[in-house]
């Protein structure tokens, strides 16, 4: 019985020493090659927006793998981060990538894009950034690397002041104080663009145009009588890169028609049996609406306002035309704002018999 045992127990051993040297014999010293079935593409549009709270990362989730086969999950990103005082940077030395950030991935829509983020909230003045990412759909098949970015990161600047609007026909002009001091209290040494925002009614602001060198700003893309509200966006340069400041306080302006027409010709004026008939040529405007006639007696001052005639017509009768006095008519142009723009009256008329 002692004899069998022992046997046994060399048989486990040979078997043991076998298994062994088979898995030698195959190579399999270290973890295997991952399928590239599985392996994500690289993520090819990471992407950074700076504010004065940091740097906000962005990208779009993979959805292929490398060899073109859908993907329903990544499992997490591995988020890489260099930071290199200016100073010391160099064009042709390698990156210091630090030891990856892990971060959560998740289960892909079954239509469109699925997007992940990151937000670096301290930032250090004088210092380039550097972000790349990985995906990964378990621990061993994890994607290439993304696309790399960098910005140069310092001080914001801080919110412009004074902003003030004015209003005109189909046009807000903005004025505002240039930008000379950072956040932190210390001096601009860097350009500073503005950043002009714009909404209305309860809308939400949105950005107007690109980023500008001035401190006044027309805006024609407007519509009268419709209320605008602005801001403006202090933004610093530094190199290639922006860095947003602080933003200053709303402002509003409604563009108004406040320009006259032209008036008309000096009109004729003749005395007829079903009154007095008061005629001009048109004037030429764009947004000519009518006209206003006036008749002054002999003795008075000015004028008095007797009726309006809206195109297309070009006359007016004035039947009420008191008898036996000597009389004076003037005419006036009008526009279709709200209220009307007039313009000044033409030279007098005296009727005749």
């Amino acid at each position: 019985m002692t004899t069998l045992q022992h046997g046994t127990r060399l048989f486990f051993a040979a078997s043991l020493i076998g298994l062994t040297l088979s898995l030698n014999a195959c190579g399999y010293k270290d973890k295997p090659v991952p399928p590239q079935h599985i392996v994500p593409q690289p993520i090819t549009d990471l992407r950074y927006q700076l504010s004065s709270q940091g740097a906000s990362l962005s990208w779009t989730y993979p959805k292929e793998t490398i060899t073109g086969k859908n993907l329903t999950r990544i499992s997490n990103f591995k988020l890489y981060r260099a930071v290199v005082p200016v100073d010391s940077y160099c064009d042709t030395c390698p990156i210091p990538f630090l030891a990856p950030v892990s971060l959560d991935g998740g289960a892909l829509p079954d239509s469109g894009n699925r997007s992940g983020s990151y937000h670096e909230p301290i930032l250090r003045p004088g210092n380039l950034y550097f972000y790349k990412i990985r995906s990964t759909t378990s621990w061993w098949s994890e994607s290439e690397d993304s696309n790399v970015i960098s910005f140069l990161w310092d001080t914001p600047a801080s919110a412009p002041a004074g902003l003030r609007v004015e209003s005109g026909d189909r046009k807000n002009t903005l004025s505002w104080s240039a930008v000379s001091l950072n956040q932190d209290g210390s001096t601009v040494n860097q350009p500073v663009r503005y950043q002009i925002y714009r909404k209305s009614g309860e809308g939400a602001f949105t950005k107007l145009g690109a980023p500008i060198s001035t401190t006044t700003y027309t805006d024609e893309q407007v519509q009268n009588n419709v209320t605008y509200t602005y801001q403006v966006q202090a933004l610093s340069v530094f190199k290639k890169s922006l860095v947003e400041g602080g933003t200053s306080t709303s402002a509003s302006g409604t563009p108004i028609d406040k320009d006259a027409p032209l008036p008309p010709d000096t009109p004729q004026v003749v005395v007829t049996d079903v009154g007095t008939k008061v005629f001009w040529n048109h004037a030429h405007a764009d947004d000519l609406a009518g006209y206003r006639v006036y008749r002054r007696a002999a003795g008075e001052s000015m004028g008095r306002f007797i009726g309006q005639v809206n195109l297309p017509y070009n006359m007016y009768i004035d039947k009420d035309a008191p008898k036996g006095v000597r009389l004076y008519y003037s005419v006036s142009s009008i526009d279709n704002a709200h209220p009307a723009n007039e313009s000044r009256r033409t030279a007098e008329t005296q009727a005749e018999e």
